[in-house]
């Protein structure tokens, strides 16, 4: 029931009773509001001059600070991006820089000098079908603070993605074997060159530092096999250094060796031929010496082929004419001595055929061949074929 309704309390809000309180009266406090600052209206008293000196004042020292309080300073490796109403402004570089206080501008301090890092790992099915499992790491900074903060919403979750696109993109255009041995610094190449032009589309004002492939590595449930395959790869590599180290060592020896002996026939045919040439020039110039005096020729060279193969042999044999018996002469010691004493060592008898013969009958012809040699001293010519 309204309260003005006939046959109401008449229940007026503001005509209350004695002693009941009321909401408060506004006019009162707007008095009590000029009466303490009275210098803002124009008051003439003294006391209201000087609340306005000390409002003044009051009023000047925050302006001073709110000032003051734009004052900022940028360290090494960082860089201040100044925002004026939200929006951006400029990028300061390392030392004090002053702006102008919040809510005019505010300013954003970015380190572009911290290496920050993304790890991923994952199970990836490769290009001819398998999966292995990749462990990446990633560093990179901030190459551009206004790009970083205001193009992607969040940027460090974003070279995450990117990082993970990028690996899977490359493994799985890539065979698993390639993957796993030789092909891990190519892939990282090729990873870290994908994401840069990823981040570069996107504008995140990131530069990628490094991107290393910790660990590749087939599934669990295959691991053993897989270890005796790299193990079968590793001896093979050894067996082909080994035998490139043998044959590295044997055939320089075995090319020496074939020079050494076609050097050596070289010289032998060389030696041979020279030594036929000589030899058809001493028969050429025999024959002429043979033509102007056979008899004399002949005889020379039956002398010179006797003391030529006598003087080769330590022992002679002589026969006596018309006899079988044979006399022994030591012509090692008849050399070293120079002579033939008056009774020279006897032979034994020879038991190979018809000069066989008693001791007797050898003592015998041994006597008559000493009987039948001078008493004196001779010697043996044997270009007369005579024994003096």
């Amino acid at each position: 029931m309204a309260w003005n309704e006939p046959g109401g309390n008449n229940q007026d809000p503001w005509n209350r009773p004695q002693g009941q309180k009321g909401p408060p009266d506004l006019d009162e406090l707007l008095k009590k509001l000029s009466r303490r600052f009275g210098g803002f209206k124009g008051g003439g008293g003294g006391s209201g001059k000087a609340g306005g000196v000390a409002f003044g004042m009051v009023l000047a020292a925050a302006v001073v600070v709110w000032l003051l309080s734009g004052i900022y300073i940028v360290n090494d490796g960082e860089r201040g991006v100044v925002l004026e109403f939200g929006k951006y402004a400029e990028t300061t570089m390392p030392g004090p820089h002053w702006h102008f206080p919040a809510p005019i501008a505010t300013v954003e301090v970015v380190d572009v000098a911290q290496f920050r890092s993304t790890q991923h790992k994952a199970q990836m099915l490769t290009g001819d079908e398998n999966i292995v499992q990749v462990d990446m790491a990633v560093q990179y900074t901030v190459r551009d603070p206004a790009k970083y903060l205001f193009n992607v919403r969040e940027p460090d979750l974003t070279m995450n993605q990117v990082s993970e696109s990028a690996l899977r993109e490359v493994v799985g255009k890539s065979e698993m074997e390639y993957v796993l041995t030789q092909g891990r610094a190519e892939i990282a190449a090729r990873v870290e060159k994908l994401m840069q032009e990823i981040l570069d589309s996107y504008d995140t004002g990131l530069v990628i530092r490094s991107v290393n492939l910790q660990d590749t590595q087939p599934p669990e449930e295959v691991q053993g096999a897989f270890e005796d395959a790299i193990k079968a790869r590793e001896d093979k590599q050894r067996y082909i250094n080994e035998a490139e180290a043998y044959a590295n060592d044997i055939i320089p020896r075995a090319r020496g060796e074939a020079l050494k002996i076609v050097e050596e026939a070289r010289g032998y045919k060389a030696r041979v031929i020279n030594s036929a040439q000589g030899e058809a020039q001493r028969f050429i110039d025999l024959l002429a010496e043979y033509r102007k005096a056979p008899e004399v020729t002949r005889e020379r060279l039956y002398i010179d082929t006797v003391q030529e193969v006598l003087s080769n042999s330590s022992k002679v044999l002589m026969g006596v004419e018309g006899g079988n018996n044979l006399t022994y002469l030591p012509l090692d010691r008849i050399i070293g001595q120079g002579t033939v004493g008056a009774n020279p060592p006897q032979s034994n008898r020879d038991s190979g055929g018809s000069r066989g013969g008693s001791d007797t009958t050898a003592d015998r012809s041994a006597s008559g061949a000493s009987s039948r040699t001078p008493t004196s001293r001779s010697r043996i010519d044997f270009r007369s074929r005579e024994v003096r």
